[in-house]
């Protein structure tokens, strides 16, 4: 499995965002940038936005790919998209405290996608799909809690809290989700190779 590993508040200071929406993260405070050349900004939007959502160079490749070939705006069609991987998912229905123990929670076959195990972080959830917590895991304290504490505030995902599940009812607007990204400077970022 891919991750990124390392210190994770430093990086969130570095971007002056708390991207890993973890209360101490900016504790320390922000890193004040130079002015930053067009590059710059554009660099650092990019890797804000691989720190929002955990993907690596590689895969962050793959999903612009898919967002220049399809139709409309391709940097919403992007973030669009990478808010709809599994990992993402348990972690806004509140299975999880952290994107990080989302994928762990995933990895570690806790999940289900329309009944059937999921244990790929990458999978793409689509309008209707089902995501619930294995009936096993019913009995662990750490997801339940974090579950029935979590109180939803994203319009495109519905929460059932008796049986322990959550639906995406359709896809997610841009303007919606809830990460601070200038997605137009991640897309030249990238159209420039």
């Amino acid at each position: 499995m891919a991750r990124r590993t390392g210190p994770r508040f430093k990086v969130a200071r570095h971007l002056g965002e708390n991207v890993y929406g973890h209360p101490k993260a900016l504790k320390r405070g922000v890193k004040e940038h130079r002015k930053l050349s067009e590059y710059g900004r554009q660099l650092l939007e990019k890797q804000k936005l691989k720190e929002y959502y955990g993907v690596l160079e590689k895969q962050m490749k793959r999903y612009v790919e898919k967002a220049f070939r399809s139709k409309g705006n391709a940097g919403d069609i992007l973030v669009e998209t990478l808010e709809c991987r599994l990992d993402n998912m348990v972690y806004r229905l509140g299975f999880a405290s952290t994107l990080r123990q989302a994928r762990q929670m995933v990895v570690h076959g806790h999940i289900l996608l329309n009944g059937q195990k999921a244990d790929r972080p990458s999978m793409e959830v689509r309008p209707g799909d089902v995501i619930s917590l294995k009936e096993k895991s019913h009995k662990v304290e750490m997801f339940r809690d974090n579950f029935l504490s979590h109180t939803l505030n994203v319009p495109y995902l519905e929460k059932d809290e008796d049986s322990f599940s959550g639906t995406l009812v359709r896809k997610p607007m841009r303007e919606e989700i809830p990460v601070n990204v200038r997605d137009s400077l991640v897309v030249e970022f990238y159209s420039r190779s």
